[in-house]
């Protein structure tokens, strides 16, 4: 199976090695992955702004780096769910629609991917450690990936799994919304942080790195000792027996 890895602004820039991780766990797996050099970031920051024609200038560059890929996964559902508003942003002009509906039907999140379309729960991850999950607001309810995320880490050996209290709750990122609205982004996150720490984890999972790199960046402030990782870089772990 033909794979093209769309890793993301944060990915590219602040987490190389999730990438790295999901290629690596895709490839385990017996999938051949590409990496289009055309990509670029999606327009989800543009979008969420209310710049839509510049969004469209970055929806048609994304459309155009993937239109030969027989499916593109990306290690974030908030961008991979960016892809769905491109059928929207072209709606006067049908032959774009119709390349960024196929760019939808052929867009995947990461544990989406493995569950759904490869029929994976078990990648042999192992990890001595006790975690807990927090679930992303766009994949959750947009692209509509709830369980995916929980059967793989299920399947972890070793992983001590703690379910996280109000997990469906935003952790206070929303893109730019962090931005404009400091005061009530920070009550978020110490509200997703004191969740945190009432399961005892020693590990912060998530599929989304800018959650992650929300709710790290401000439990670093508050000098927690949580470690956060992506769930792409738990499914690379193999600790000895």
């Amino acid at each position: 199976m033909n794979v093209s890895l769309f890793v993301t602004c944060l990915g590219d820039i602040f987490y190389p090695n999730v990438g790295k991780s999901v290629v690596e766990v895709l490839e385990s797996l017996g999938c051949e992955v590409d990496f289009p050099f055309l990509q670029t970031c999606c327009g989800q920051p543009a979008f969420n702004s209310g710049y839509r024609e510049e969004a469209k200038e970055a929806a048609r560059n994304m459309i155009r780096a993937f239109e030969n890929s027989s499916y593109v996964v990306g290690p974030s559902g908030s961008c991979v769910a960016m892809f769905s508003e491109y059928e929207e942003l072209f709606h006067n002009d049908p032959e774009m629609q119709h390349k960024a509906r196929s760019l939808k039907e052929r867009s995947y999140e990461f544990t989406q991917f493995l569950v759904d379309v490869l029929g994976v729960n078990n990648v042999g991850a192992s990890l001595n450690a006790t975690a807990t999950y927090h679930k992303s607001c766009h994949m959750t309810r947009l692209l509509g990936v709830k369980d995916a995320p929980e059967a793989l880490l299920s399947e972890v050996e070793g992983l001590n799994y703690r379910k996280l209290p109000n997990c469906e709750n935003c952790c206070g990122f929303g893109g730019t919304f962090s931005v404009k609205m400091v005061a009530i982004s920070k009550e978020m996150v110490d509200e997703k942080i004191k969740d945190i720490e009432s399961t005892d984890a020693d590990i912060l999972i998530g599929a989304d790195s800018g959650c992650l790199m929300n709710i790290s960046g401000r439990m670093n402030r508050l000098q927690k000792p949580v470690k956060v990782m992506h769930i792409a870089e738990v499914l690379t772990q193999r600790e000895e027996k």
